[in-house]
């Protein structure tokens, strides 16, 4: 357990613009804006870049809890914080007993915290009444953040919509009900279930969670830029933003709108920390999961860093190919290193 944690990363400052730290349990944060939990995506590498760039917080993969207990090597990899302070894994299932085991499990692998789904919108998810679909039955959905709290010591937060579909908008009282439990703060996306990722997030639909609850609020939905960060806070009434899909290729972005939300100066990376950070995300992954497995689970990072890289450029269209498809790790070093106009030799090395 670690009890009375304080942590602090690149953005601390005792600045007077910078409001109280955001206190979660024993955990107090350095900023306002958390990397997003994101299946296939939030692997280990990518949540060290994005911590070390000033992400207040980055949570894990989705980790099935009856998987992970039993020692399944995927969902281990996906649960993986070494070298990410503080850790925090995010346990998906339908079981209180499998919910409680992966939870202490999650804290004697040192995760600092747990983070309960009751988000995800996935087919395969919701299919097994996780996710999502525990919001059809808020008494099923207490009884897995019960066993889960009851199991450990670290704090629990939990991660929902507004609810399955316009016509169940609960998450105001899954959020009380789950406050009572001992849940120390809620996420809410700003869709139902069955809006999936269509449409825009409804910010102002949020506030009515702010209303039912006194612990810390985080808003998820559609945030990419300070703009959005800012719009999403006055609508909800949160104390933070959770960013998604907008950092797929630019981890250093949670930082930004950190810095921004406690009107800190600016520091995003230019184009030789950039690249030195696309290729470490890169070889984290081969040493992860070996050459092969490593560089094909990288290639949805690696499209999206050479898009934002190449800035539109399309005459290279043809190297942004070959970086997406090739089985050779040295090749899409090269590729890689070079979107950002500087030498590979000076990419590895950065």
């Amino acid at each position: 357990m670690l009890a009375d944690a304080h942590f602090l990363g690149t953005s601390a400052t005792t600045s007077a613009s910078v409001r109280p730290p955001l206190a979660i349990g024993s955990l107090s944060l350095d900023g306002r804006a958390i990397l997003a939990p994101m299946s296939g995506v939030t692997d280990v590498g990518m949540r060290r870049i994005a911590r070390r760039f000033g992400a207040s917080l980055v949570v894990s993969e989705m980790v099935a809890s009856d998987d992970y207990v039993r020692g399944d090597e995927e969902t281990r990899v996906r649960a993986e914080g070494e070298g990410v302070a503080p850790h925090v894994v995010q346990i998906a299932g339908c079981d209180p007993y499998w919910m409680g085991e992966a939870a202490k499990l999650a804290e004697a692998s040192g995760a600092a915290m747990v983070d309960i789904n009751m988000g995800c919108p996935a087919k395969r998810v919701t299919g097994g009444y996780a996710g999502s679909a525990l919001m059809l039955d808020l008494d099923h959905a207490l009884s897995l953040v019960r066993a889960t709290v009851g199991a450990v010591q670290i704090p629990v937060t939990l991660k929902m919509r507004l609810g399955w579909d316009d016509a169940s908008l609960n998450a105001p009282e899954l959020a009380r009900r789950a406050e009572a439990e001992g849940v120390q703060l809620v996420t809410v996306h700003g869709r139902t279930r069955m809006q999936f990722y269509k449409g825009r997030a409804d910010w102002a639909a949020i506030r009515a969670v702010r209303a039912a609850i006194s612990i810390p609020l985080i808003a998820n939905g559609d945030c990419e830029t300070a703009q959005d960060a800012r719009a999403m806070l006055a609508a909800s009434g949160a104390d933070g933003v959770m960013i998604g899909r907008a950092a797929l290729g630019r981890p250093w972005l949670i930082g930004d709108i950190a810095r921004a939300l406690d009107a800190l100066p600016g520091c995003t990376p230019n184009d030789a920390e950039r690249a030195g950070a696309a290729v470490e995300h890169l070889d984290t992954l081969i040493d992860l999961m070996g050459p092969l497995a490593g560089l094909r689970h990288a290639r949805k990072h690696l499209a999206a860093y050479a898009d934002h890289a190449l800035r539109g450029d399309v005459s290279r269209a043809s190297e942004r190919l070959r970086l997406v498809t090739t089985d050779n790790p040295t090749e899409a070093r090269s590729l890689l290193a070079s979107f950002f106009d500087i030498e590979h030799t000076a990419a590895v090395a950065a």
